[in-house]
């Protein structure tokens, strides 16, 4: 005999009970959802790595880093996400071009398209936006060149063969020290023993106001999100370059 009721009927609950039930079964659905969501993303960016990277890193100290945060303020976000694929799986082994494309695939690609169109409709219509990129087609096809300005947001601030520096946080009419500040790096480096490229995508945050001094991190949700969204570009920047 069986002995293990069958559940009620949610018709057949009281109220209080019955709306209970279907919120829980709401969250339970939307929570396995999530769960789903983030177990696929995993696996998607499983080959993207973050190494340690802090505030003792020479990159801090080179002229560009100085130059935007001239009261050397402790950052309040910094990381390094790493990427590494084998040259003969890449379309291009030079490495001044697989920089230019790594550079495109991250501002032109599916990872930064939604920011892309949110900046576009808030900015784009505004008085001297006019010359910057804003277009899918314009940020596949740009050299990056010192001086570029994307989306009213960010700024091209150091260029050579193996990176791309962009200045974020506000707009780049905005040439003063910011409460929200930062420095994104993209570099490609080659190790000709292994026959492999590496991508790198470095991000440092920082308040480069006098206030600044004593900064506190960012909360840990942000910088989770944030490093969710790094794997983001990562990898749709780096599997357009593959074969």
């Amino acid at each position: 005999m069986n002995t293990i009721a069958p559940p009620p009927k949610i018709s057949s609950l009281p109220p209080r009970r019955r709306v209970l039930a279907i919120t829980i079964g709401f969250i339970g659905g939307m929570l396995g959802n999530l769960s789903l969501g983030y177990t696929g993303f995993s696996l998607y960016a499983k080959n993207t790595k973050f190494v340690p990277y802090d505030t003792s890193s020479p990159d801090l100290d080179t002229p560009v880093f100085r130059k935007h945060n001239p009261e050397r303020n402790p950052p309040v976000c910094i990381d390094h996400a790493v990427r590494t694929v084998p040259l003969d799986k890449l379309k291009s082994q030079e490495r001044g071009v697989l920089t230019r494309e790594f550079c495109r695939g991250v501002w032109g690609g599916v990872g930064f398209a939604l920011q892309r169109r949110y900046l576009e409709r808030k900015y784009r219509a505004l008085e001297g936006r006019d010359k910057m990129l804003w277009d899918k087609e314009e940020l596949g096809k740009s050299e990056y060149e010192v001086g570029t300005k994307i989306v009213d947001h960010f700024e091209v601030v150091d260029r050579s063969d193996d990176r791309v520096v962009v200045r974020c946080g506000d707009s780049p009419l905005n040439t003063a020290q910011r409460p929200g500040d930062g420095l994104f790096s993209m570099e490609v480096t080659e190790d000709e023993e292994a026959q492999t490229a590496t991508f790198h995508l470095k991000s440092v945050f920082v308040d480069t106001t006098p206030e600044g001094k004593n900064a506190q991190p960012l909360p840990w949700h942000f910088q989770f999100l944030h490093r969710a969204y790094t794997k983001l570009l990562m990898e749709t920047a780096v599997r357009k370059l593959m074969k």
